[in-house]
């Protein structure tokens, strides 16, 4: 029974192999005759991997999900750095070209033995009359003036007027007005530090050369190298190169117009130029030029104070309660600011530093309701006042705030 059954179960599992051998065969013909069907070949030989039929979108709004931003345009393209640079150079070229002939140089005798009789300047031609700007320290003791212009001609010229106080003068020459070329007055007010100006002059006595700078700063007051005891406010400064021989000539913008007139710079290395240089603003030569023309001379309106700027610090040594603004240590006799009871101190305090200085006067720390934080400040804006006019100075006065009214006399020519 037993070897029966033996029998039977190898017959029967012999059976199931042979079976399952005969479908693997079978499948494995099916799906070679598939893939040699060519209206069928590109169909894949396992459904399982064959990418399912998609299902009809259903839109669903889905607070939470952000919609898919429209793509940005493209920025535009930018000129390659050598397309700026010679973009930059055109405007030069054409400034130069449009400039310099209205451009000259000026040479002086003076007698004066340290300048060995002789000095030279530049200046530019204001109109067709023959009337020439340039700075007061040029022609200043001049005993003969010679204009030499861009195309060689050359001219004996007569000063007309000067102003020491805004280092201003006016020459004039008679020659052939095509020889005239006027320049172009711009807005010295609308000049931004940072914008692009171009100097034009004499350095050394090198006629017609141009250096490019910007501008560094605005509302410079300095004071004059001259002999007056008073500043040149409203200073445009630059780092356009500046040199001896370059006083006068115009300081002009990217449009070719005149924005100030190049008079001075500040150095610690005697004869040269270190990046700091200064220009009179336009805006002084219309107001100035044309007193001088008419009159010869120009009044400046003056207060009647001296004084010194107070800091935070400094207020704290003197003991005053005011961190900023003039603090009045003279009054001079018979000035606006002595008939309008401005006071200056009388107690002294010693410094530190060995400097004795008046603490009980006036601080004065606005006028006509602008701020006052330096002597500068003060300055600059009386620079845009005339004599005669009167002007409210806010002051603190042993503690107490107030307003004074001050009528601007004229300023003498030399200080008590």
């Amino acid at each position: 029974m037993n070897t029966n059954r033996g029998v039977l179960w190898a017959t029967a599992t012999f059976g199931g192999v042979l079976f399952l051998c005969l479908c693997v065969a079978a499948a494995g013909a099916a799906l070679v005759w598939f893939r040699n069907q060519p209206e069928l070949a590109d169909v894949p030989a396992i459904a399982a991997t064959a990418e399912p039929t998609p299902a009809p979108s259903v839109n669903i709004p889905d607070s939470s999900s952000e919609p898919t931003p429209a793509s940005a345009p493209e920025p535009p393209a930018l000129p390659d750095d050598l397309e700026i640079v010679r973009a930059l150079s055109r405007v030069v070229n054409d400034v130069a070209q449009r400039v310099s002939p209205s451009v000259v140089n000026i040479t002086v005798e003076v007698e004066d033995d340290l300048l060995g009789g002789f000095g030279q300047g530049s200046g530019f031609v204001l109109d067709k009359e023959g009337y020439i700007v340039t700075n007061n320290h040029v022609v200043e003791g001049a005993t003969s003036i010679v204009v030499r212009f861009q195309d060689g001609t050359e001219a004996p010229a007569e000063v007309v007027g000067g102003d020491p106080d805004s280092d201003l003068a006016v020459i004039k020459v008679d020659v052939d007005p095509d020889v005239l070329q006027p320049v172009e007055l711009g807005d010295s007010t609308s000049l931004q530090v940072g914008d692009w100006v171009i100097a034009i002059g004499n350095p050394f006595g090198f006629e017609g050369s141009v250096t490019l700078g910007i501008v560094s700063a605005k509302g410079r007051a300095v004071r004059n190298p001259g002999a007056r005891p008073f500043s040149l406010p409203n200073l445009i400064q630059t780092d356009a190169a500046i040199n001896p021989g370059n006083s006068g000539g115009p300081l002009v913008d990217v449009e070719g117009r005149v924005v100030g007139v190049n008079t001075l710079i500040f150095t610690q290395t005697p004869q040269a130029n270190s990046g700091v240089g200064f220009a009179i603003p336009v805006e002084t030569v219309k107001r100035v030029v044309p007193v001088l023309i008419e009159e010869g001379a120009f009044q400046h309106p003056f207060i009647g104070i001296s004084g010194i700027e107070l800091s935070p610090s400094l207020a704290q040594e003197l003991g005053i309660d005011v961190e900023s603004g003039v603090l009045v240590i003279e009054v001079f006799e018979g000035s606006g600011a002595a008939e309008a009871g401005i006071r200056a101190g009388t107690r002294e305090v010693t410094l530190p530093n060995g400097e004795t200085v008046p603490v009980d006067g006036d601080v004065i720390i606005a006028v006509d309701g602008r701020e006052v934080r330096k002597f500068e400040d003060l300055v600059n804006y009386l620079d845009t006042l005339r004599v005669g006019d009167t002007i409210t100075l806010t002051i603190v006065r042993d503690g107490e705030t107030m307003d004074v009214e001050v009528t601007l006399g004229p300023r003498p020519d030399q200080l008590p």
